[in-house]
This record gives structure tokens, C-alpha cells and sequence, in this order.
């Protein structure tokens, strides 16, 4: 079975989003994934590194192909540039809460910030390891209020089981608390109990 993804002119994370899932859905085979830039082809790399796969890597005029065998018995007869096989990594198994108190992420351009974490919370639809709870605080509650770019987004996080709160101080100091469009208004003392018991990411 082979599996072609025309991942050309699509921006982080699509081409690795869309050759993941291609990859599960085959028991046995290959997926081709086409890229046009170098970023993409090192992360459709990275993917078949972190699932213990052979890869291969071929430059045609349209773009870059990187051939993913997934089974046994999946051999290839493209000339190829790079072969190697790789360890998985470990998923770490536990509850975790991811805290955000800004509305972009890392510093620098706030323009990039703003699209690097809609790419995170969008990626994180796709991990198999779903974090329990998203707690937003101070700028962070612009993303869970009226007019944010990733409403719809953590809703999907929200059916999916994850929890969704918002400061509810925070809210109140920036006028925010009649506009809370997702999840529900929180105190410092349950983002306490909450950073405390579980281990916690901080963007």
C-alpha cells in the first residue's frame, strides 16, 4: 500500500500533521509526502525518526519527496539520498497542565507569536498524550475570550476531555469576563492546586 501527500505550500505543521496520519492509516506500506521547503522536509524527517522508521529522501524538479516505510516487506526502489533508522521516543506517561499567561508565544515578533501558538494548540489536537487542563492567566485569557483566533480550536481540545479555564481576576482586570467564549472562570487557589499535583508546561 502506498500513500501519496502533496504537502507543498502547506505551512507548519500540515505536512507533518497530514503524513502522520496517513501513516496510521495503514498497518503496513509506505507514505510518500511531497514538501517544497527545507523546514518541512526536516520535520516530515523528525516524524520518522521519532516512530523508528526507514526514510528516504528524494529531489525531483516539483520538490522535495520523503518516502516513509511503515511494516515489513515495504522495500524501495527509488534511488535514494538518505537511509536510516532511528529509535522511537517515549511518550511519559502521566497527567500534565499546560499554563499560559501570554496571548503569543516566546518573544520577538508578536505577529510570529501569535501564529506559533495557534500552530501549538493546534498540533496538540493531534498528540496522543492530551494534557488535562489548559489554565490561562493574565494576557493568556485574550485566547479563551471574544475575537481570539483559536476559539475554535479549544473547543475542539474541549470535547476532546480537556479543560479549559480561564483567571477569573484576569478576566475582571482587563473587562474580559462577559466575553469568555470557551471554558470556564477559574481561581488562583483550584491554578494552584492544579500546578502543584500535576506536572505543568508554562508557555
Amino acid at each position: 500500500m502506498e500513500i501519496y501527500v502533496d504537502a507543498r505550500g502547506k505551512a507548519c505543521p500540515q505536512p507533518v500533521l497530514m503524513t502522520k496520519k496517513a501513516l496510521e492509516s495503514m498497518d503496513e506500506g509506505r507514505v510518500v509526502t511531497a514538501v517544497d521547503s527545507d523546514i518541512a522536509k526536516e520535520n516530515v524527517e523528525k516524524l520518522a525518526k521519532s516512530k523508528k522508521l526507514n526514510y528516504f529522501i528524494k529531489e525531483r524538479s516539483s520538490g522535495i519527496e520523503i518516502t516513509i516505510e511503515k511494516g515489513s516487506g515495504a522495500e524501495v526502489t527509488i534511488p535514494v539520498t538518505v537511509k536510516e533508522t532511528f529509535e522511537a521516543n517515549t511518550l511519559i506517561d502521566g497527567s500534565y497542565t499546560v499554563l499560559i499567561s501570554k496571548d503569543t508565544f516566546g518573544e520577538g515578533a508578536r505577529e510570529l507569536g501569535k501564529l506559533l501558538l495557534k500552530n501549538y494548540l493546534y498540533t496538540l489536537l493531534e498528540m496522543n498524550l492530551l494534557p488535562s487542563s489548559l489554565l490561562f492567566v493574565n494576557k493568556g485569557v485574550n485566547l479563551t475570550t471574544e475575537g481570539s483566533g483559536v476559539i475554535d480550536i479549544l473547543k475542539q481540545l474541549e470535547k476532546k476531555g480537556v479543560e479549559i479555564l480561564s483567571c477569573g481576576t484576569c478576566l475582571d482586570y482587563y473587562n474580559l469576563k462577559d466575553k469568555l467564549s470557551v471554558g470556564s472562570a477559574t481561581n488562583m487557589y483550584e491554578i494552584a492546586e492544579k500546578t502543584t499535583k500535576m506536572r505543568t508546561v508554562s508557555l
